[in-house]
């Protein structure tokens, strides 16, 4: 007879532990794609549970409202956004590009992202949250690189963070500009308006002489 690879844990036991990650890390994936799509109000957890193979009260068992699931959803996404856009002090534009990357690549992301802002506006002032951490440390990054001699010491670093973030979310905050100029623009493929914006602040903040 066939002896156990886990001795602490019975075949059934491990067979129900793993359908019930993958019901919810089904759960997870359809509430990322319906909150992109929808937003908070508008999205629907019978749609998340039919796209997720499971049922609402599934996702209830899991999750107790559907503003703990986006919270859940949105807390990932952000970490996955806070590993792939480190900020290096010393190349600006290199993290403009970056950041450029990571929503050329996941659209959703940002769309996501958005509709918590405009829905869970009282968030921002959560000074405790990984986000608002992470935008500290970034902050004290810019400090440091003036001490250092690699940034102008005349611009509030706020004020960098902030004009880099925007910049760099330029195309996938205005679609409609890319797609009304698509037939205008000299060079309207990607690699162009990535060139384009990390040269914008490569200009705006040059390393001083």
């Amino acid at each position: 007879m066939p002896r156990s690879t886990n001795p602490g844990r019975t075949p059934d036991a491990a067979t129900s532990s793993e359908s019930t990650d993958s019901t919810r890390q089904r759960i997870v994936a359809a509430a990322k794609e319906e909150f992109a799509r929808h937003g908070i109000a508008g999205a629907r957890v019978d749609r998340i549970a039919k796209q997720a193979r499971t049922s609402k009260e599934r996702v209830y068992a899991y999750f107790r409202s559907k503003e703990a699931l986006y919270a859940h959803v949105a807390e990932r996404e952000t970490t996955a956004l806070v590993e792939a856009t480190q900020l290096d002090p010393a190349d600006l534009p290199g993290y403009a590009g970056i950041l450029f990357d990571h929503f050329a690549a996941r659209p959703d992301h940002y769309r996501l992202i958005t509709w918590g802002r405009l829905e869970l506006a009282e968030s921002a002032d959560n000074t405790t949250s990984p986000l608002q951490a992470t935008i500290v440390g970034k902050l004290d990054k810019l400090r440091d690189a003036q001490r250092m001699g690699l940034l102008d010491p005349a611009w509030d670093p706020v004020d960098v963070l902030a004009l880099i973030n925007q910049i760099a979310m330029t195309w996938a905050g205005q679609p409609e500009i890319a797609a009304a100029a698509a037939d205008q623009a000299v060079d309207p493929s990607i690699t162009a308006r990535r060139a384009a914006l990390v040269t914008a602040v490569e200009r705006m903040f040059p390393r001083p002489d």
